[in-house]
């Protein structure tokens, strides 16, 4: 792809209000295999397109994911702002990488694979920040205040929302491939395979940290599942 083509990265595809595109749409549990296989053919077609130097066939592209790729970012870092931050550099480095794309495997596993890199080293950053001010902290003689985490939560009118809090807080505290591959799971519906390229993994290898981050999960969540207010995952 030219150099001079990159000027061309339609940002404005990001300045729209977040609150419309900070959630994955929800995927129809009724659509058969054959459609999964369309889309992601629809998705190459593009991609080879955008390889060509296409904008208008880019723009398509990041319409169709934009919402995927902020809501899994959302989820792993609890940020919306850095959400669209991150996809902006997500859907920059696909437009980068264009004349170099092959399609020896699913657009979206080739996308979340980029995403996944993007949110680790992000992850990674945060923690060297984090370090910085833990250490900052304990050199301060006065004493600094946190909020209790284990105050009470909403009255019975907000059940609904103090509960999606408590499945947000438990997987943020997951490990971050655990809580990639959960959030890649749960609300993309991934199959096995998919989460297995992304992750750099064998497939035993993701059902067991399918298995324990569910475990982790129930353990957080407890007290929801025993009085049944949640259902528990299979």
């Amino acid at each position: 792809m030219p150099a001079a083509t990159l000027t061309a990265f339609p940002a404005r595809l990001f300045m729209s209000d977040p609150s419309s595109r900070s959630q994955p749409a929800p995927a129809d549990p009724q659509a058969p295999e054959a459609d999964a296989a369309g889309e992601d053919a629809a998705n190459v077609a593009l991609m080879l397109r955008v390889k060509q130097g296409d904008t208008r066939a880019f723009e398509q592209l990041v319409e169709r994911h934009q919402s995927a790729v902020i809501g899994t970012v959302a989820r792993m870092l609890n940020s919306v702002d850095d959400a669209h931050d991150i996809a902006q550099q997500v859907f920059l480095r696909i437009w980068r990488s264009a004349d170099r794309y092959q399609p020896t495997a699913k657009f979206t596993t080739w996308m979340f694979t980029i995403t996944r890199n993007l949110v680790f080293n992000e992850t990674r950053r945060r923690s060297r920040r984090r370090e910085v001010s833990l250490e900052s902290d304990s050199e301060d003689d006065a004493p600094r205040q946190f909020q209790d985490a284990t105050v009470a939560g909403p009255d019975q009118q907000a059940l609904h929302a103090e509960l999606e809090a408590a499945v947000d807080r438990a997987i943020a505290a997951l490990p971050e491939k655990q809580r990639l591959a959960v959030v890649l799971r749960r609300y993309q519906e991934l199959p096995y395979e998919q989460l297995c390229e992304i992750l750099g993994m064998s497939l035993p290898a993701v059902k067991s940290l399918l298995f324990r981050a569910r475990n982790d999960l129930r353990k957080a969540l407890s007290t929801y599942l025993e009085d049944g207010t949640l259902e528990p995952e299979s």
